[in-house]
């Protein structure tokens, strides 16, 4: 079955929304990632390209997988992995970010005495999972309904781990669903977890990190942990586009 003509119009944009990445303000991105393990990137996405997107999600054959939330404990609500070839725009988002990240991914390594840096590109930390045995896609969707949620994770899939990762909210929230908020924890030595909510529009795209951060203390650096999740959804139906750079096993 091929994708509606509308869905693959709109989703054959990777040329703009390359331009809107490198046009992003990287020095407050990296800035706001320091101070606070995450950094908004408003109005990414059209609403067109949303729900191109969220479109896509009926489309068996797009993806490898499917994982219902309740089945594993982890929530309320299904998502999907995307299968290789991967549709042009998330192929797009993960080539086009991943430059801006790399650095400051290599960067907090450092900080944390991690003997592990990545390269310039993305293709060349992809052939490094594939080489590790890291062979399956984990851009994914997912959706909502009344009463779903997801509960907090993190997004970790074998050795070969890129320390920073995308969601992108594809659903408008007060018309297409209430509640649904996305939820960052951070959790630092001796002291208890610290919330915080995004208010996220359609087309935010949050960029955080997937399992621990540097933070700068009085006697020097240490590490902190991190997990993302969904509150539940008091109506509607909620779609999210989860941009992970490295594969799974």
């Amino acid at each position: 079955m091929n994708a509606p003509a509308n869905t693959t119009a709109a989703l054959g944009g990777a040329a703009s929304l390359a331009e809107r990445i490198e046009a992003l303000d990287w020095q407050r991105i990296c800035a706001d990632l320091d101070a606070q393990g995450h950094a908004l990137l408003e109005c990414l996405l059209s609403p067109d390209e949303c729900a191109a997107l969220a479109e896509l999600y009926p489309q068996e054959h797009r993806f490898r997988s499917r994982v219902v939330m309740a089945r594993h404990g982890f929530g309320r609500g299904e998502y999907q992995y995307f299968s290789y070839p991967l549709p042009e725009m998330i192929a797009g988002l993960r080539t086009t970010l991943y430059p801006h990240l790399a650095p400051i991914a290599n960067r907090w390594n450092q900080a944390l005495g991690i003997a592990v840096s990545y390269p310039a590109q993305h293709a060349e930390f992809i052939a490094r999972c594939h080489a590790a045995g890291q062979l399956r896609p984990t851009p994914l969707l997912l959706q909502y309904g009344v009463d779903d949620y997801n509960c907090l994770h993190q997004d970790l899939y074998g050795e070969q781990v890129f320390p920073l990762q995308v969601a992108i909210l594809l659903s408008e929230p007060g018309r297409d669903f209430t509640g649904g908020e996305f939820v960052l924890t951070e959790q630092r030595p001796r002291m208890q977890s610290r919330p915080e909510v995004l208010p996220l529009k359609q087309g935010d795209a949050v960029i955080f990190a997937v399992h621990q951060r540097p933070v700068q203390g009085t006697r020097g650096t240490y590490r902190v942990n991190l997990r993302h999740g969904v509150s539940r959804l008091r109506s509607g139906q909620r779609h999210t586009l989860g941009v992970i750079f490295h594969d799974a096993l």
